[in-house]
């Protein structure tokens, strides 16, 4: 019996992995998040919504994932690696391995190229604080993880 048997075909295996299923669930609902985004219908959860472009690390092809960000001062943005599990998101790594092809696509506007910092120390609590305070959710998950939440700032490239 296969490990991804065991915790059942659909669902996610023993390390947090998600099945075929949930994959193909994920696939799907971010082509139509990408789409309404396109569209200029930015908002998911109440949250700002963008498409980030990245490559894949592995794979080296173009990847899109919509993701809520916050306003960080102007041309600047904040997102959030929360992604269910005990690994960062795919997006996430993929971001910080080949951050020279990262891009942003903000409702209804073009695709711009960005640079992301990842923030560390009192920068990365200054803007976590922000964070939480606009959108309490962030915090509640933070709660439930064993690893801590990498906070990035995308600036226009």
């Amino acid at each position: 019996m296969t490990k991804n048997q065991q915790a059942g075909s659909r669902g996610a295996d023993r390390r947090g992995t998600p099945g075929a299923a949930s994959r193909w669930v994920q696939r799907k609902m971010n082509a139509r998040m990408n789409r309404k985004i396109r569209r200029g219908r930015g908002k998911f959860m109440g949250m700002d919504a963008l498409i980030l472009g990245t490559v894949g690390r592995r794979s080296g092809q173009p990847r899109e994932t919509p993701l809520a960000w916050f306003a960080d001062g102007e041309d600047a943005w904040l997102i959030v690696a929360s992604g269910g599990g005990s690994q960062h998101p795919d997006w996430y790594i993929n971001l910080m391995a080949h951050p020279d092809q990262a891009s942003i696509e903000l409702p209804g506007r073009d695709t711009v190229p960005v640079t992301p910092h990842r923030l560390d120390g009192t920068d990365r609590e200054h803007a976590w604080q922000r964070i939480t305070a606009a959108q309490p959710r962030y915090a509640k998950y933070q709660r439930k993880s064993d690893r801590e939440y990498p906070v990035v700032r995308l600036t226009l490239r």
